[in-house]
């Protein structure tokens, strides 16, 4: 089909449980059923709004060379053997419009597409199905990477264990899918790169909070033999031998750390109301935006803090001025 209903082609890059009809997903997402009308020359029927259908007999006993072609990945797909289709029929509607994807370097349509379903499905794969109950939310990187190989996980107060099983899990949900994953507190924003790059700079030690496990699948991925394959599909495209590995990253803070060194939240805003009083241009505010606790602070700073904003910062100048130690200087 060219130009099925939008429900239809969300549902088409789903990965729906085996057995489940997409088009009654399809159904579910457009709230009534799909309607459908039967083929002209094959025993199948199609959504009756499409604006194309083209019809007819894949082969099972041959296979010819297809490509090479732009992809997902990023970079060219070398030609291979595919399966091919014998058309018997072309309908279409009048006037039809030829409705199509860009699906190549991301982003791209078709990667922000299955974005939407595949962060659902790891997110309810770990939280419902792994009992992971601290994941709060999965992120797909998506821009050159294509979802397939970052996967960002924001937990609420996991355990150590949480964290593992959680990163573990992700990354062996799904063949050739996750290999790198991190685990990230809920303060920062897995779609934020530079706060995740934070997190992994001053949460994470390399040598205890990271693993590298081997026995992954490349997936879809280069690089490949740039030749023409001379097996068929089933053996080259999906069998690929686990030569790689996973890269799980705990960035979750494990002891407590010193607040923010941004001024708290209600400072913040009342500045963001003046800014917005004086009509300048429309903020967009990225976490961290004010200051908040993260545990390494006590009631003494906190009084200091208070009265600096009072103007009576001289106060604290004089207290730590009482405390001055001698320097020891070398006999």
């Amino acid at each position: 089909m060219i130009g099925a209903p939008p429900a239809v082609s969300y549902a088409a890059v789903q990965k729906v449980a085996y057995g489940l009809d997409e088009a009654a997903v399809a159904g579910g997402l457009a709230g009534e059923p799909i309607r459908v009308v039967k083929c002209k020359t094959v025993d199948l029927v199609v959504p009756a709004e499409a604006e194309i259908v083209i019809e007819g007999y894949i082969s099972t006993e041959f296979v010819e060379p297809e490509g090479p072609f732009g992809e997902s990945h990023g970079y060219m797909h070398p030609r291979q053997l595919n399966p091919f289709m014998d058309v018997t029929a072309v309908t279409h509607r009048k006037d039809a419009i030829t409705v199509s994807w860009i699906s190549q370097v991301t982003p791209s349509e078709s990667s922000v597409i299955k974005k939407t379903g595949y962060e659902l499905m790891f997110l309810r794969h770990l939280r419902d199905e792994c009992r992971v109950k601290s994941v709060l939310r999965v992120e797909m990187h998506e821009p050159l990477t294509n979802l397939r190989k970052l996967v960002v996980i924001q937990m609420r107060r996991p355990t150590e264990a949480e964290v593992w099983r959680a990163l573990m899990a992700a990354a062996s949900f799904h063949p050739g899918v996750a290999k790198i994953v991190v685990a990230v507190d809920e303060d920062i924003d897995p779609r934020d790169e530079a706060a995740v790059f934070w997190a992994m700079c001053y949460r994470m030690k390399p040598h205890r909070d990271v693993q590298i496990v081997r026995g992954m699948e490349k997936g879809h991925a280069p690089p490949f033999h740039y030749k023409d394959q001379t097996e068929g599909t089933d053996v080259v495209a999906y069998h690929y031998p686990a030569d790689d590995s996973w890269m799980l990253c705990n960035a979750i803070l494990k002891e407590p750390f010193p607040p923010i060194s941004l001024p708290k939240r209600e400072y913040m805003e009342h500045a963001r109301e003046l800014w917005e009083e004086l009509g300048l241009p429309k903020l967009k505010p990225q976490m961290p935006w004010f200051g908040y606790s993260l545990g390494q602070w006590d009631e003494e700073l906190d009084e200091e803090a208070a009265l600096a904003v009072q103007g009576r910062h001289y106060e604290t100048g004089e207290k730590l001025a009482a405390r001055r130690v001698r320097v020891k200087r070398d006999a």
